[in-house]
Parts: C-alpha cells; structure tokens; sequence
C-alpha cells in the first residue's frame, strides 16, 4: 500500500506536476506502438499520477494523455471512438489509484493491466462495430488485445517503479 499525502488538483504545485505529466505523456504519446497508430506510451505518467497525486489525478492525465495521442495519429478510429477510449481510460486510472491506496500493488497493476488491455479494447471495438468503423469487433479485438495488453503491462510497470524511486523524493 502506498500512504501518501492527498494534495489538493487547486494548488500551484499539483497544476504543475500535472501540466508536467500532461507533458510526458504527450511524449509518451509519439512513441507509437504495434498497428493502428493508437497505441503507445502515454498512459504511464497517468498511472504515475494516479499513485503520486490520487486517483483524480491520474484520471485527468488519461484522459488527456490518450486524446494526444489519437490526435498524434489523426484520429485512426474517430474522433467520437476516441472520446470512449479517453474516458475508459481516466476510469481505469482512476479504479488504479484506489486500489493502489489500499492494497498490494501487484493487485492494482495487474487489474490496471487487463482493464486496459483486455475490457477496455473489447469495449472500443464494440463501439467501433455499432459505429460502422470496422465490419467485425472479433477481428479487431484480436488484431489490438495482444499489443495493447503488453504495452499496458509496459506503462503500469514502468509508473510503479517510477513512483518506487521517486516517492520519496517528492
């Protein structure tokens, strides 16, 4: 469990340490990975954020950090698509950092993990197939699970030691 002290989103410090993060993971976000332009490094500063400044936090650097990242690679799945990603993503942080205040962090990175890689993708596709963006939910799923659920295992692992060394300098 991570005791920390809960800092206020309205303070200076916390409006930078989140414009920072914010910035990070517009940097994550052009490190693009595997197919469709859309996945890559932006999540771990949210995730970061989630353990370092709380849940709120956390959710606030997702949503934006995957937004940038769509708008790096032009919107591949539609700007309304992407909107879905975004907020599933600002809840899986959010769900992250309550955990992680509460228990083992094993437990939140792995849920982290599969919410993200495995619930979320299946929850995008989905909407993809309503939408009439792709023909088939089953096929993009697997072409997106496996990338996806690695690249989130990536972000969640590296936030997590990240935090480890940084925790208690901050």
């Amino acid at each position: 469990m991570y005791k920390r002290k809960r800092r206020s989103l309205k303070s200076t410090e916390s409006l930078v340490y989140l414009a920072v993060l914010i910035a990070l993971s517009y940097i994550g976000s052009l490190i693009k990975i595997g197919p469709g332009g859309s996945i890559a490094l932006d999540s771990m500063p949210a995730f970061f954020a989630a353990l370092l400044m709380g849940p709120s936090a956390g959710a606030v650097v997702g949503f934006i950090g995957h937004l940038l990242t769509a708008a790096t690679g032009g919107f591949p799945f539609t700007i309304p698509i992407h909107f879905i990603v975004a907020f599933e993503m600002a809840a899986i942080c959010w769900i992250f950092g309550i955990m992680a205040e509460r228990m083992n962090i094993v437990i939140p990175a792995v849920t982290a993990t599969v919410l993200n890689g495995v619930v979320a993708t299946f929850i995008s596709v989905y909407a993809m197939e309503l939408m009439g963006v792709v023909p088939s939910a089953i096929g993009m799923f697997k072409m997106l699970v496996g990338p996806l659920t690695i690249v989130s295992a990536v972000n969640v692992v590296l936030a997590v030691v990240l935090y480890r060394i940084l925790r208690d300098r901050i």
